[in-house]
């Protein structure tokens, strides 16, 4: 699959498995695919042993660059990659830090690396329904939603949250899949109106409890992408997990869910740039 090789800025990881949680049944059915060890700080990439048909772990390290780096170093990082032929895939984690234009940053990495899906040249192929590099996190929605054979064709979805990385290349993908796609953010009004008429809500804003039980219909299907962390530490997502489970069909856990599905995509996304980059 080639050799990936990841540019961060700081490392967000998962060591826990992608999955939607079905409410009528105890059982689920879902594979580990990607981990990061944190104490050798290295990515540990699943590759398939042809001899053997099983996966094995291997490492490859990631550059690191300070807080209080220039642009000018980070685009001259940027730069070295894109000309580095055992370089498959780029991505920058973010934020970067205020003194630094992102959209710049983004925009040096060459598309044809941009594993993140971010590079507005893969932003528009998104929303063309072209092929291209599919952001991490929308793409690893979709893949939960078809995994559990829930089709958006013809289904109301309300995606609560605009940002360029998940609500609108998710509500791009899910008008794709032939949706009816309402998209809220802060300014929209009544908020509960939305996503009571919806089959799926997904929501990703940062909010602890944004949306609960009064908010959805009975049987709706749920994905939480968002995170928050609470005063004592745990991480909660933007739904009442607890009373909402008990009313809807579906729903992602969070932390757990999503997160995990994210990183997945990302791994596809740099296993597809590697096979591009060999035709």
């Amino acid at each position: 699959i080639g050799v990936m090789d990841l540019f961060t800025l700081s490392v967000f990881s998962h060591n826990k498995i992608g999955i939607l949680l079905d409410t009528s049944s105890n059982n689920s059915s879902v594979h580990r695919v990607f981990s990061f060890h944190p104490t050798t700080g290295c990515v540990a990439v699943p590759i398939v042993d042809p001899a053997t048909h099983k996966i094995r772990e291997e490492c490859r390290d990631y550059q690191s660059l300070k807080e209080e780096c220039s642009a000018e170093k980070i685009l001259e990082t940027i730069v070295m990659m894109n000309n580095n032929p055992n370089i498959d895939g780029i991505l920058v984690q973010l934020p970067l830090p205020k003194h630094i234009d992102t959209n710049a940053i983004l925009e040096a990495i060459d598309p044809d690396k941009d594993v993140d899906g971010f590079h507005p040249f893969n932003v528009g192929r998104v929303v063309a329904n072209l092929d291209g590099f599919i952001p991490a996190t929308p793409y690893g929605v979709m893949e939960l939603l078809k995994e559990y054979n829930i089709d958006p064709k013809g289904k109301n979805v309300c995606v609560v949250g605009a940002s360029n990385i998940v609500g609108k290349p998710l509500a791009s993908l899910l008008l794709n899949a032939n949706a009816t796609v309402d998209i809220c953010h802060i300014y929209t009004n009544d908020l509960k109106a939305h996503t009571l008429k919806a089959d799926i809500v997904c929501v990703g804003v940062g909010k602890v409890n944004l949306i609960t039980e009064d908010m959805v219909k009975d049987d709706a299907v749920i994905i939480d992408i968002g995170v928050s962390r609470l005063d004592n530490g745990k991480l909660v997502g933007d739904v009442d997990f607890e009373n909402v489970k008990e009313k809807c069909s579906y729903i992602t856990p969070s932390p757990g869910g999503v997160g995990p599905m994210t990183i997945a995509m990302l791994l596809k996304n740099t296993i597809k740039a590697a096979e591009d980059r060999k035709c």
